[in-house]
């Protein structure tokens, strides 16, 4: 598990195409709804890039500037050229102004936090949870074969599924 001053979190793991994203949409409002404050970290294989080329922001970093962060009156952006880990993404949502009652992993599907996979069998992956203790349940569209112990949920079902997040987050299971 990750660093204990980190806050609750949870992990979507799955392979691409699943519907982390389209859960995650429909989950968030009802977490929101029964009192969280959420804070999200998402994983991306793709390259990202906030500024626009000739924007001031881009230009100061293109200089040489490590960091760079743009507030508007609404929204601020911390531009930096690093990789990071999960962890530093984790510890660096807990420790905002705001800090997150929970926060929200979509990706990083082996990463050492609890996890929900969600799963569709008609993708051809195999489950991660037999050999994942730290996945809690499995979300899927058309029961698999899960592991004994390891709760099937209907992955169409976001108020079944934020039921079972709001329960492991007031048993202490999510960290």
């Amino acid at each position: 598990m990750l660093h204990p001053s980190v806050r609750p979190c949870l992990g979507f793991a799955a392979c691409s195409g699943t519907g982390k994203t389209t859960l995650l949409l429909e989950l968030i409002p009802r977490l929101v709804a029964a009192g969280l404050r959420l804070g999200l970290a998402k994983h991306s294989h793709h390259a990202l890039d906030l500024d626009r080329t000739g924007k001031d922001s881009q230009r100061l970093r293109m200089a040489g500037a490590a960091q760079v962060v743009v507030a508007a009156p609404r929204r601020l952006a911390r531009i930096e050229a690093c990789s990071r880990n999960l962890a530093e993404c984790l510890a660096l949502l807990a420790r905002a102004p705001a800090a997150p009652d929970l926060i929200l992993v979509e990706g990083w599907k082996h990463a050492p936090i609890p996890r929900l996979e969600l799963h569709r069998p008609a993708l051809g992956q195999p489950l991660l949870a037999p050999a994942d203790p730290l996945i809690l349940a499995v979300a899927c569209d058309a029961p698999p074969h899960t592991p004994a112990g390891v709760p099937l949920l209907p992955l169409g079902d976001a108020d079944a599924i934020a039921a079972c997040v709001l329960g492991w987050l007031a048993a202490g299971r999510l960290g």
